[in-house]
């Protein structure tokens, strides 16, 4: 049995049509639009709430949480609104309540202004600063996780997780799982690739996100019930869950954010067909950075990333081969055909118009 989850950044434009990252918006001007989203009391058990009361709803605003030289949190620098479904039993209906949430969103956020783009790494900003700079207290927090480090990489990232849990499966073959989808996620990664644009231009490869935060951040976590069953590796791959429903989770992290959100069901479904196969040997504690680079520039023009990456989707089909699901596959069969990644057409408006913004505006046509 699967359950599936997804959980998706929102970027904007603001008011002015400029991208509103941490540099130019607060943490009110996001309040304001999740103040007017609705609560679903009977998400509580399945959606952590977290330390700082933030995540109340489907919406919560993601950014760096400032805190007084204590536990208090005084501020929370934003860089945007993630959505998170409940636990579903199908891949389906968790794109359809992605959908309406993000339908939802899209409604509040114009009565203030903003309108939703598609963006996996800021197109202006290379890194986050804090300031004013961290104090004693917000250092050692920091210090205390390898993923809580790379804050600076967080706060210019935007990404999926897609989640998947199978019940009754052993942590020893979780982990494997989640060894196995780090080992393979380069080659899959690409269909993702939607992050051509750095420093206000026109970046040489397909995905500067993949580029710059693989190896400093994980490419998959397998979430645990007890201590002893986590496995020290930099960047992490296990994590001790944090609700009840955590436990046994494996969350896929290494994508690149989609404005198609058909291809979160096709992808969803590749890590389900990867889940099920039993060919597949390779296996990765922590992520290939060479690799994951060579991918993140080149995608399936890469003869070498295009060599493995036809087996693995191969792979997936056959193990899914009586799943009513398999036909999900499709898509990234079409686009591992034809070599192209979302990220090509960005890049084919960019050329056209010239100006990121303008292609950022036409990103969330497909919904």
């Amino acid at each position: 049995m699967f359950y599936f989850g997804i959980e998706h950044e929102v970027a904007f434009l603001n008011q002015e049509g400029k991208f509103a990252d941490f540099s130019c918006t607060k943490f009110d001007d996001f309040h304001e639009i999740v103040k007017q989203l609705p609560i679903y009391p009977n998400d509580y058990y399945q959606l952590r709430l977290g330390d700082a009361g933030i995540r109340k709803k489907r919406w919560y605003i993601e950014g760096f949480e400032r805190f007084a030289d204590s536990e208090q949190v005084i501020d929370c620098v934003p860089k945007g609104i993630e959505i998170r479904t409940t636990i579903h039993s199908n891949i389906q209906s968790t794109i359809a309540e992605l959908s309406e949430s993000f339908h939802l969103l899209c409604e509040v956020a114009a009565q203030f202004g903003f309108s939703p783009i598609l963006v996996s790494f800021n197109p202006y900003r290379t890194v986050y600063q804090p300031e004013p700079p961290l104090n004693d207290y917000e250092i050692r927090q920091l210090q205390g996780d390898p993923e809580e480090q790379t804050a600076n990489i967080h706060m210019v990232t935007y990404g999926p997780d897609l989640n998947i849990s199978v019940a009754d499966l052993p942590v020893e073959h979780l982990i494997d799982i989640g060894r196995k989808l780090t080992y393979y996620s380069p080659y899959i990664v690409p269909f993702s690739y939607s992050s051509p644009f750095y420093k206000g231009e026109l970046w040489q490869g397909l995905s500067v996100r993949t580029f710059i935060r693989t190896g400093k951040r994980p490419a998959t976590l397998v979430f645990v019930e007890k201590q002893e069953q986590l496995i020290k590796s930099v960047p992490s791959l296990t994590k001790i869950a944090r609700i009840p429903a955590e436990v046994g989770r494996i969350e896929f992290k290494a994508f690149d954010s989609c404005a198609d959100f058909s291809i979160y069901a096709s992808l969803l479904t590749l890590l389900k067909g990867l889940i099920l196969d039993q060919s597949l040997m390779g296996r990765a504690t922590i992520p290939d950075v060479g690799l994951h680079q060579l991918s993140a520039q080149e995608g399936f023009d890469n003869e070498d990333i295009f060599a493995i990456a036809s087996p693995v989707l191969q792979a997936a089909e056959v193990a899914l081969v009586d799943d009513p699901d398999v036909h999900l596959l499709t898509p990234l069969k079409i686009l591992l055909q034809k070599r192209r990644t979302p990220a090509h057409e960005l890049i084919e408006v960019y050329k056209r118009v010239g100006v990121i913004e303008q292609v950022l505006k036409q990103t969330y046509s497909a919904q």
